[in-house]
């Protein structure tokens, strides 16, 4: 997992080739005026979902980890906390291998990280990640599917 401003984004390239086209498309898009939807950068390697997520507690978000992609979070309009734990500390759950995610309800994440707009957090397939948690009804994110 990385928590950092997302202007350092470039800085981790060398993490992913496909980082760089993360960083470009940064540079040339405006995230909030993007609408809300599937927005593919390189097919299925590389392609960001602009969505409208509902604001959850720590006890409704439900950790999930993903076998084949990177996320880059990002939080536009309000501040995101992602709760974390390491992947091999997670129970058995079934994976759904067409939408690349296994999730693991009910049970609290081992800790808590919030992101400010104008932050990002990357999570790994080994990082299990509870996103959504925000004091706010509804927020507008982005997060971007990396081929790992």
């Amino acid at each position: 997992m990385i928590i950092d401003k997302i202007e350092n984004l470039k800085k981790y390239t060398s993490v992913n080739p496909l980082f760089a086209k993360v960083v470009e498309f940064l540079q040339h898009n405006d995230l909030n005026a993007l609408e809300p939807g599937k927005h593919e950068i390189e097919g299925k390697d590389l392609f960001v979902n602009i969505q409208m997520a509902k604001g959850k507690t720590p006890d409704e978000a439900v950790i999930e980890t993903h076998n084949k992609m990177i996320d880059i979070q990002i939080p536009i309009t309000a501040a995101e906390t992602f709760g974390y734990t390491q992947r091999d500390q997670l129970p058995d759950a079934p994976y759904n291998e067409e939408k690349d995610i296994t999730k693991i309800p009910d049970l609290a994440a081992d800790s808590y990280v919030t992101c400010q707009i104008g932050m990002m957090a990357i999570f790994f397939p080994e990082d299990g990640h509870a996103p959504c948690i925000a004091g706010v009804p509804e927020l507008k994110k982005a997060i971007f599917k990396v081929k790992a």
